[in-house]
């Protein structure tokens, strides 16, 4: 079974899922990181692959992407940095990344590398969920990666209960219409956003994503989900401290707090 599969089998609320970018905040540290963030009671983690133009992400994480790039950090880099990780990492691991890298390697190529890593699922943002159906969804059923689409206060809910008839592992519930990045607290708007889709009963579990980064945020999309995806202020948090466990100590104070 995949392992996302088992965790959502066995945790139903409260999955703290972390983000961060390949290749930083050096290019060698990534499996550190990952397993770092294992140890530290993290359940699942979101690599992100370095792109020039991640039209998804904020400020900060189009800087660590630039970054990454700039330290060296590729695919096939960053696939022989993960070819040994399994042995010593149990949880979910998911890639995020843009079409555009991911075609030029070859999908069905990546599906397979990804087999062989053990990665569990990918997240393509500017993948058009029509074509997931009729050219990407067999190829990574192929090889047991589950394809996670996103889905936002704007997507009707005749699309989400198509994504989640045809997808499996969870659904990333984008809290806005925006960017990736840090905010004080979720508006009533996007409160009643979270309470819709907890009515709609789906199959997938829905983790809530952008935005969180502290006690009043997290608290919110805790409320309404089965758990919390942090991308920015943990990458924030890793390039101030360079160390991933100071950083995800910082984050967890954080989510404890409102300052």
């Amino acid at each position: 079974m995949n392992r996302i599969d088992q965790l959502f089998q066995t945790h139903k609320d409260n999955v703290l899922s972390i983000y961060f970018c390949a290749g930083t905040p050096t290019l060698e540290g990534t499996a550190d990181v990952i397993r770092t963030l294992e140890q530290k009671g993290v359940q699942m983690i979101e690599i992100g692959i370095p792109f020039s133009d991640p039209m998804a992400d904020g400020p900060v994480i189009q800087r660590a992407s630039t970054k990454a790039l700039h330290n060296g950090m590729t695919l096939r880099k960053l696939f022989s940095q993960l070819k040994n990780i399994r042995p010593d990492v149990q949880m979910p691991l998911v890639f995020m990344g843009y079409l555009n890298p991911i075609m030029q390697y070859g999908f069905e190529n990546f599906c397979k590398e990804c087999q062989t890593c053990g990665i569990d699922g990918v997240i393509i943002p500017d993948l058009p969920f029509k074509d997931y159906l009729n050219e990407y969804r067999p190829i990574a059923d192929k090889y047991g990666i589950h394809v996670i689409m996103l889905i936002t206060p704007e997507t009707s809910d005749e699309r989400i209960r198509q994504i989640d008839e045809h997808t499996n592992g969870f659904i990333y519930m984008v809290s806005s219409a925006a960017v990736t990045g840090a905010q004080k607290e979720f508006n009533i708007q996007k409160q009643i956003y979270f309470k819709r889709i907890e009515q709609m009963h789906l199959r997938n579990p829905c983790m809530i994503g952008f935005g969180i980064s502290n006690k009043s945020t997290y608290e919110a999309a805790a409320a309404h989900a089965a758990g919390c995806i942090i991308g920015s202020k943990f990458v924030t948090l890793l390039e101030e401290e360079k160390d991933p466990g100071k950083a995800i100590d910082r984050l967890i104070a954080c989510l404890k707090s409102d300052n």
